[in-house]
């Protein structure tokens, strides 16, 4: 049973509904500014707001376009006319007039206000030191959170720390590097510092130590500081607070969430007013189960699973993809006519058990942002960079193990109970070229469709991600390693650059 917190239904009390402009709006709903941050309990209903951005509650939340579509994981799929404007993005044919680009900037300048507000307005409450202390570290790992992501997106984007009125948001864009040190550093390592290992009750969901030293592990990563990576990311690892799931799908299974692989996981709850449920539910659907049919996976993502020479594949493909004639949910057979590609994701997908088909589109299948598979992966690149190969291969077949032997685990396979001659072998290699390629393989195919791929090519620099997106014949590296500021920020903001 799900008894994260309740995101949504805070927001609608302290917040208009609708994806508001860059930091335009002044508070407003049920309370005026003058009568809230007064109580402690108006202080958590701050903090909760403060989460809401990160849901796929709304589809003007656009992650997977940028994080699939714009990489060699995924085509936009769906009918060809429909989302005409996520076809661009997935051709490189993209202008600062995309919606894609307004939904995505307005909903993290979003969360960066509420976080401001909070970490604004919270200090001077008298309530309880400790409950005051978490939540202007939960602030603080949000405000980071969408920060990192503002910068993988856009590149230099303006920096505000603070509440602001509309008369002071003429404001140039901080390089990326700046809002790393400034920002994303300073933030994690204070919410680290005060935030608890663990929650229980209707607090489980609420970011931890954990998920804010893995954060920043991902933020040194992302930096090239490899030393400070690698330190972060086996801090997590020590804290022996997490451990791979046994069986893989496991992580994108309604009854096994918040799980003992999740470090950071968005929660989502169906047939709530106000609405929290996942959307996402229903745009990566086939239309023959109500959906829309978006986000489907290419030729070269399928291709990347290895498999035996009696053509057993890593069972990860089967979990992560549907496949012509593989079982599919509701007791269907997938058929390749269902996607322009032959294939769609099933990762944030729920068969009609868990969601009717009448509430398509109303999810409650949370979206696991950052797993313990992912540190892992951090840390095996992070040891190879520093020149340390052989150490790095052990997090790294870590990883491999797991996905094998869910052979042992899951009696859905075919052969259950014991794996495959040659599946998924233990790799071996001992210079750091080979093991770079080996990490960069395993990222794409333990963490597909989970929005991460655009921002490991593109941090990989060149010629990794010409080579990786030369089916896209637009993608130009120097031009398309960020995506354009929307027109409409542009207009509103003369003073960007």
């Amino acid at each position: 049973m799900k008894k994260g917190i309740h995101i949504a239904l805070v927001a609608s009390i302290l917040f208009p509904t609708g994806c508001k402009k860059f930091l335009d709006k002044d508070l407003q709903g049920v309370y005026p500014e003058t009568e809230f941050y007064q109580t402690q309990a108006q202080a958590v209903l701050a903090i909760n707001a403060a989460y809401e951005p990160l849901a796929f509650s709304t589809s003007q939340n656009r992650l997977w376009v940028f994080g699939d579509v714009a990489s060699d994981d995924a085509e936009k799929g769906g009918d060809p006319g429909d989302q005409a404007d996520i076809g661009l993005i997935d051709e490189f044919n993209i202008t600062p007039i995309n919606g894609n680009l307004e939904y995505e900037w307005a909903l993290l300048y979003e969360g960066v206000t509420r976080a401001n507000l909070v970490l604004a307005k919270v200090p001077p409450i008298e309530m309880d030191k400790d409950l005051q202390a978490r939540i202007l570290a939960e602030a603080k790992f949000l405000r980071a959170w969408y920060y990192f992501t503002l910068v993988n997106i856009f590149g230099d984007v303006p920096l505000v720390l603070e509440p602001l009125n509309a008369d002071q948001l003429q404001i140039p864009q901080s390089p990326v590097a700046t809002i790393f040190e400034m920002v994303i550093e300073l933030d994690l390592l204070d919410a680290a510092a005060h935030l608890p290992p663990v929650y229980s009750g209707a607090d489980l969901g609420r970011v931890t130590s954990g998920a804010a030293t893995a954060l920043l592990a991902k933020a040194y990563l992302f930096e090239g500081k490899w030393q400070e990576a690698a330190d972060k990311a086996n801090e997590v690892i020590k804290s022996g607070r997490y451990s791979l799931m046994p069986v893989y799908n496991e992580n994108f299974n309604v009854n096994f969430e918040n799980n003992s692989e999740s470090v950071f996981e968005i929660q989502h709850l169906t047939q709530q007013a106000p609405f929290t449920g996942n959307v996402l539910n229903q745009w990566f659907a086939p239309r023959v189960d109500a959906g829309y049919g978006f986000d489907a996976p290419t030729q070269s993502f399928v291709d990347e699973f290895e498999k035996t020479g009696a053509g057993v594949f890593d069972p990860r493909l089967d979990y992560t993809v549907g496949r012509d004639s593989m079982p599919w949910y509701n007791g269907e057979i997938f058929s390749k006519d269902w996607s322009p590609t032959g294939y769609l994701t099933k990762k944030h997908q729920q068969p009609f058990s868990e969601i009717p088909k009448n509430l398509k589109g109303d999810g409650n299948l949370n979206y696991v942002d950052i797993r313990y598979a992912d540190v892992l992966l951090w840390y095996a690149e992070a040891l190879n960079e520093l020149g340390r190969p052989t150490e790095a291969l052990i997090p790294l077949n870590d990883v491999r193990k797991r996905a094998r032997e869910s052979y042992l685990y899951d009696n859905t396979l075919p052969g259950f109970g014991t794996i495959p001659d040659g599946l998924l072998p233990d790799v071996n290699y001992t210079n750091q070229i080979d093991v770079r390629r080996a990490v960069q393989h395993e990222r794409r195919v333990e963490l597909g469709f989970e929005f991460h791929r655009y921002f490991d090519v593109i941090r990989w620099g060149e010629p990794y991600a010409t080579q990786a997106l030369a089916d896209k014949p637009n993608f130009n590296y120097a031009i398309n390693k960020n995506f354009p500021i929307p027109q409409s920020e542009r207009d509103r903001n003369k003073a960007l650059h």
